[in-house]
């Protein structure tokens, strides 16, 4: 996952405050008993409203993946098992998508196949960081992808201390010649992941920054929220003319600690060993199925989450679960009978490396008539909140009406999808769904060697399966128009 969680919503009202408060599942009993609560108006209103939207094979078919699903699971574990860390362009990414075709076409997917595209690649090398003076000890550090080599000798230089991204960017140019830069402002733990957008911008964009102001290399502060020493790599960008400066993540730690040796006053001096390698062109793809529908009018709903990962670790969380929930969801539709529309499951090549697949996805179904886009990109904890970009208010209240029961509520934001649904979206002004999921643990595994399938909760994944085949069923069986909400007037 590289993009934006979508902020927490402004408002809830007193209903779906309870119950989200009440956690999930949830059965009826309990519902009835929370709005006794709330008040006998309450009662008659809800259940009356509840029992008239959601369509009975709907309701079993949710609360039956909630109960009972292994889909998620056996894929979530079987891409961390059998293939481990994925990242993009690498051989291991090519044998993620062998075994994904294989996968889709067993699990009785039409249409099942691989979308190539070329790609640039980035390969990690050496990676080792030390404070020569005064305080003479080794640091926990990750390249970040992008990132140029210092060459095996590596750099030695004074660290300059950069509180805030904003602090760098108010630094004069020149100032940072033969310097390495470190910015070390930090993240907040929140359930929406919002922080990310504050934090994020010393990773994609601060060794660009840093190298327009002369520095000879550039560490950050781990963008995440553990207290592990395992830094957190990622992508990060060079403007075209920009040249790219050898670039990492130290530990949080060990960035806390390197900040308490800055405030002594005295100079510190740092050896960075960082010898990645750009290695060209090279394969990539997209993996793609589909449940086919009954009328091909009325456009395809697609579903997505990315197949590749970072090389530090299996990508339990970021994104195997993403792919076991959506196609898992998929598969249970598909039992229930043929959907009226076409549902394409896309699991998208490379995109932690720089939506490569994405992108490819949206050049080479550009005619195709999408009509909504989803996608499973947040980790595997619980659903916690659906956010809609959906003209017609109808099947946003139904699709509200048919997760509540999970413990969902309501947002008040506009939905935004995600990371690869982005440019198929923006090229089709297509309507979304996002079924936000907890964060609030998310940014401590995030791109780390923590990733892993033990961090993957199998309760909490069947509710995300449940709550996606409930979203699912509507949006593929509604007979309204399906198309984003129209933009206000300013």
């Amino acid at each position: 996952m590289i993009g934006l969680a979508p902020p927490l919503a402004s408002g809830r009202s007193r209903f779906n405050r309870a119950w989200q408060d009440a956690g999930a599942p949830i059965s009826l009993a309990a519902m009835t008993r929370i709005q006794l609560a709330l008040g006998a108006t309450a009662l008659f209103v809800s259940t009356t409203a509840f029992a008239q939207a959601v369509d009975p094979r709907l309701a079993a078919a949710r609360d039956d993946a909630l109960a009972n699903d292994t889909v998620a699971w056996d894929i979530t574990e079987g891409l961390t098992t059998e293939v481990g860390p994925r990242q993009g362009g690498t051989e291991a990414e090519a044998r993620g998508r062998a075994w994904a075709l294989a996968k889709l076409t067993a699990l009785g997917f039409a249409n099942v196949r691989e979308e190539s595209f070329m790609m640039p690649t980035w390969v990690r090398g050496d990676e080792t960081a030390e404070i020569v003076s005064p305080f003479p000890q080794k640091m926990a550090v990750t390249a970040l992808g992008g990132s140029s080599s210092t060459g095996a000798k590596g750099l030695e230089a004074e660290i300059v201390y950069f509180p805030t991204y904003a602090d760098l960017e108010a630094a004069p140019v020149g100032s940072l010649k033969g310097k390495i830069a470190f910015i070390s402002h930090s993240m907040i733990r929140t359930q929406d992941g919002s922080s990310y957008g504050f934090a994020g911008p010393a990773r994609w964009t601060g060794p660009n920054l840093a190298a327009t102001k002369g520095a000879a290399g550039i560490v950050i502060k781990s963008i995440g929220t553990d207290r592990h020493r395992n830094p957190h790599t990622g992508g990060t960008g060079f403007q075209p003319g920009v040249k790219p400066i050898p670039s990492g993540a130290l530990s949080i730690p060990d960035a806390e600690n390197l900040e308490r040796m800055l405030k002594r006053g005295r100079p510190v001096r740092m050896k960075l060993v960082l010898t990645p390698r750009d290695i060209g062109q090279q394969r990539s793809g997209n993996v793609i199925g589909e449940v086919l529908g009954s009328d091909p009018q009325a456009g395809i709903v697609l579903i997505a989450c990315h197949l590749d990962s970072w090389d530090l670790a299996t990508g339990a969380t970021d994104d195997a679960s993403g792919c076991g929930i959506v196609a898992a969801a998929a598969k249970r539709l598909m039992a229930m009978g043929t959907p009226r529309r076409t549902v394409r499951v896309l699991w998208a090549g490379a995109e932690e490396v720089g939506i490569h697949g994405g992108r490819a996805y949206a050049e080479a179904h550009k005619t195709d008539r999408h009509v909504v886009a989803m996608e499973s990109d947040f980790g595997a904890d619980r659903v916690w909140r659906v956010d809609f970009n959906l003209g017609s208010t109808a099947v946003a209240d139904r699709i509200a009406s048919a997760v509540r029961p999970l413990g969902v509520t309501r947002g008040q934001r506009l939905a935004g999808g995600g990371a690869d649904i982005g440019p198929i979206i923006a090229a089709q002004s297509l309507a979304s769904v996002d079924l936000q999921q907890d964060g609030t643990r998310y940014f401590d595994l995030h791109h780390t060697p923590d990733d892993t399938l033990d961090k993957v909760d199998p309760v909490q994944l069947r509710q995300n399966v449940a709550a996606w085949v409930a979203a699912l069923s509507v949006l593929a069986n509604a007979s309204e128009v399906l198309a984003a909400a129209p933009v206000a007037a300013e």
